[in-house]
């Protein structure tokens, strides 16, 4: 009913602008069409096209008219935003097919067909009911009684009749509508051009801008900011440049409409500067010319630039709408600024936002990302009407908790979290997409939890998003992550389309697992192929070339990366070569390659190289290197394990000293031991030496039961090193045979069927005689075992280990 609002309006003596870029496609062409009825001119101020001369050339079109401006132009009132929500119009409406309850035909049936002509107003309802019902075949024949009864020379209702066949999505027709109007306006020119930019056709709009100047029409600033609309679009900014130059030539860029579509083009263009000063010049800025310039900042990096046009603009009495603050929130977001967030909350429940989907949902995604789960949930359950995109929020951002957390403790509790969503999701018979699979399958894979990814992996077949590039490259990761690479294999010869992703997830997890030959063979795969490999897959080649110390491989691969493809190494390509040259004994080489990098050395490659020097006995070589590790200023409690454990094997007590000394100005506390085992989708956990539960009494008889049968193969218990919060203590033995990992595999092997393998979680490191340990247990009972600990992922299998027996051991 927008017509009729328009013509109220009108009657008022009210002003009427519009922004292009911003109304949707049926109102901005209503309106359009409903002033060209009354003075067939947008506004008394409408281009002007003296003579066919010279224009710069456009890339898509050679237009080779001069636009004027008339002399009024510049006077043409800005741009004013429509009334607000809760404002009514009293419309009288005199025509007796108005509200139609019957079918729209019956209308056309009373009118003699042909005999005499039939006004406009006839049609407005029935056309309006089609534009409605966005119905193709009713228009069609609303179209063909037009004909028949001579209307089709009326340029308001053809106008109306090309925007429905846009809404409708069929350009043919409105074209074919169009070209049959036996005269043409500017609205009728502009409606055309909106069409196909709303259809995805920003060419045709550009060549129907060429037509228009052709014929002699009048261009206004509508048309201008459909056609920049247009080149947003193309994101064309040479195109968009010169259609700017003719503005700036016949001074429009202060009208609204035109300098929103000026932001926005300079905006998706990547010109932030310039899309802020189109912004400056408006005159009068709407809500929408503040949102335009405020999401530009959002889009280019500039969340702070974005965050104070925003205080700018609630300090100027401009109300946001919802698309405002999302933009801002997502801002709040990008700089995780909670603070902010928390009072644009505020500002929100304030401007009646806070049953707003969109509002909401960003309010999640800002909550999330800053770690206040709770205030999260709290919306959460708050939501009657949560949406897919809510669900995804909330299980997103428990997978983003798990990344964020210092422990695999706390992020076992997100895991769980996360799983419990997707439960109650897929119960509530909403179906998961495709982001919904892609984060549980994560999840999955940092909690090891093969079972439950065994299950999301049936639904995305159910589904039909196992075909899905990014959910078939999240579960080959999650069956790699959960020790298991022939599902992984399976997984990745079914999938149709093998992009570079897929190829490097496959390459990295053989390299996981010390499958090296399986890892370079996949690797000249993927060059045959004729796939270009990236920064990831190299760490990938790199990784299985350390594993099985190939020197000459590694180094060859090291070149080949950075003169055959121009990549530039990172620090994770020189982990590779250092973790090299230490599992090789070769401690004097990996200290010489680490002076020669071109990069500081990572606390990574420092503890690394300290492990090797205590594993291969160059104590002197480790001190050297803790003192390196010491000047970094290292936060992680396991770091200062590994510290201890080097000056305590070299006799340094003044050194283990100092060490503590720096643990108590950190405020660094004992290691929180705890390991984990998923059954039949109930996570089991245990504490080292935790004897407090009935349970866990008679798992620790069942260890000590399996701890004899391992010590008649040869298994000696090896003591290691804890860190005590007493400082005077230099060191305490610890109760190694009670390790959290040996009792959650204990219980594994008592509750799981002989045949299945045991998949345990640990939160710190693993000690040298735990690691001793797990492979005499995976040759007395033939089972696969599975330990992924804070480092890395081990793999036991009839006495062996995936890790090759070296890595950082507690």
């Amino acid at each position: 009913m927008l017509p009729f609002m328009v013509g109220a309006i009108l009657k008022r003596g009210d002003e009427l602008n519009f922004c292009c870029s911003c109304l949707s496609g049926e109102a901005l062409a209503l309106s359009f069409i409903f002033i060209a009825s009354r003075s067939h001119s947008l506004c008394p101020c409408s281009l002007v096209l003296p003579s066919v001369s010279s224009m710069a050339s456009f890339p898509l079109a050679a237009v080779t008219a001069t636009l004027k401006l008339h002399p009024q132009f510049p006077k043409c009132p800005p741009t004013s935003y429509p009334p607000a929500k809760g404002q009514s119009i009293s419309l009288q409406k005199s025509h007796r097919f108005t509200h139609l309850d019957l079918d729209f035909r019956e209308p056309l049936l009373l009118s003699k067909e042909g005999t005499e002509e039939v006004e406009q107003s006839f049609y407005v309802p029935l056309l309006q009911q089609c534009l409605e019902k966005c119905c193709y075949s009713d228009t069609q024949v609303v179209h063909g009684h037009v004909v028949k009864t001579g209307t089709h020379e009326d340029v308001f209702v053809m106008s109306f009749l090309v925007n429905i066949y846009a809404k409708c999505g069929n350009m043919d027709d409105a074209k074919r509508a169009f070209d049959n109007m036996p005269r043409k306006n500017v609205v009728a020119w502009t409606t055309l051009m909106v069409g196909y930019v709303q259809n995805s056709q920003p060419k045709y709009a550009i060549h129907v801008f060429q037509e228009m100047l052709h014929s002699g029409s009048y261009p206004s600033v509508y048309s201008l900011a459909i056609a920049l609309n247009a080149c947003t679009y193309l994101q064309c900014l040479k195109l968009g440049d010169q259609f700017h130059a003719y503005i700036i030539k016949y001074n429009v860029d202060f009208d609204t409409s035109v300098g929103n579509a000026l932001c926005s083009l300079y905006s998706k263009c990547g010109r932030l500067e310039l899309a802020l000063r189109a912004f400056r010049r408006i005159k009068e800025k709407n809500v929408i010319s503040w949102t335009s310039a405020i999401s530009a900042c959002g889009d280019n990096a500039g969340a702070v630039k974005g965050l104070g046009l925003f205080v700018e603009m609630v300090s100027e009495d401009t109300k946001p709408n919802e698309f405002t603050l999302t933009s801002v929130l997502s801002q709040c977001c990008e700089i995780v600024s909670l603070d902010f967030g928390t009072q644009v909350h505020v500002m929100c429940i304030k401007f009646g936002y806070k049953s707003n989907l969109r509002v909401r949902n960003s309010l999640l995604y800002l909550y999330l990302k800053c770690g206040c789960v709770g205030e999260a949930q709290m919306l959460f359950d708050g939501m009657d009407d949560a949406s897919l995109v809510t669900w995804n929020a909330m299980i997103a951002g428990h997978a983003q908790m798990m990344e964020l957390t210092k422990d695999n403790l706390s992020a076992c509790h997100s895991g769980s979290e996360a799983l419990n969503l997707f439960s109650m999701l897929s119960r509530s018979g909403m179906k998961p997409d495709l982001f919904t699979f892609s984060s549980v399958l994560s999840v999955c894979s940092r909690m090891v939890a093969l079972e439950q990814g065994e299950q999301v992996h049936a639904q995305t077949i159910k589904t039909g998003f196992f075909s899905d590039v990014v959910v078939g490259t999240s579960l080959i990761n999650m069956y790699n992550k959960c020790g298991s690479t022939e599902r992984a294999s399976k997984a990745f010869l079914e999938m149709s389309t093998r992009t570079m992703i897929l190829w490097t997830s496959m390459i990295t997890g053989f390299a996981l697992h010390g499958m090296s030959q399986q890892a370079l063979h996949l690797f000249e795969d993927m060059r045959l192929a004729g796939v270009r490999p990236n920064q990831i897959t190299f760490v990938g080649v790199l990784a299985a070339c350390s594993h099985a110390g190939m020197v000459n491989e590694a180094l060859n691969y090291f070149e080949i990366m950075q003169k055959k493809y121009k990549i530039k190494p990172v620090m994770d390509h020189y982990s590779c070569m250092v973790d090299m040259y230490v599992r090789l004994g070769q401690l004097e080489e990996a200290f010489n390659f680490i002076k020669k990098m071109n990069l500081e050395p990572s606390e990574f490659i420092w503890s690394n190289l300290i492990a090797g020097c205590i594993i291969h006995g160059y104590l002197e070589l480790g001190c050297n290197a803790a003192e390196k590790l010491l000047s970094l200023e290292p936060k992680d409690t396991e770091t200062y394990a590994l510290l201890l454990n080097i000056y305590l094997s070299a006799g340094r007590l003044e050194d283990v000293s100092r060490v503590r000394e720096m643990m108590k100005e950190e405020k660094v506390g004992k290691l929180k031991d705890w390991s984990w085992i998923s059954i039949k989708d109930k996570v089991y956990s245990f504490e080292t030496n935790d004897k407090a539960y009935p349970q866990n009494s008679l798992v620790c008889e069942s260890l000590e039961d399996l701890l004899a049968k391992a010590e008649k193969l040869g298994y000696r218990m090896v003591e290691s090193m804890e860190i005590s919060d007493e400082e005077e203590e230099e060191k305490t033995p610890s109760p190694i045979i009670y390790h959290s990992e040996k009792l959650a595999i204990t219980f594994g092997l008592e509750n799981l069927p002989c045949s299945s393998p045991i998949r345990v979680v640990k939160s710190t490191l693993m000690c040298r005689d735990c690691h001793d340990f797990i492979k005499y247990v995976s040759t007395l009972t033939g089972r696969e075992i599975i330990v992924k600990d804070s480092k890395r992922l081990h793999k036991f299998v009839e006495g062996q280990c995936s890790c090759g027996d070296f890595g950082s051991f507690l």
